[in-house]
């Protein structure tokens, strides 16, 4: 899993419309990962994830993981 955001954050690094992308490794728990990304606007974020670093990253993970992928869109308060 580290090898596969490891590789997927440094191509998402690259992509115009990203602001910021920071992947962490939970510390209670070794098992869980977690990715929080900014971008420009949803039009960017929807181009992220149609392109093949991303598509390819999704279908490792799903063959790494035993449960779904739990993912949050959210907006910055305030």
């Amino acid at each position: 899993m580290e090898t596969a955001l490891r590789e997927v954050i440094s191509a998402t690094r690259q992509e115009a419309g990203c602001l910021s992308i920071h992947s962490f490794r939970s510390v209670t728990d070794p098992s869980l990962f977690y990715i929080h990304s900014r971008w420009t606007d949803d039009a960017a974020f929807e181009i992220h994830a149609g392109l093949e670093h991303t598509v390819r990253f999704i279908e490792r993970v799903d063959s790494l993981v035993d449960q779904p992928r739990e993912v949050t869109r959210a907006r910055m308060m305030g």
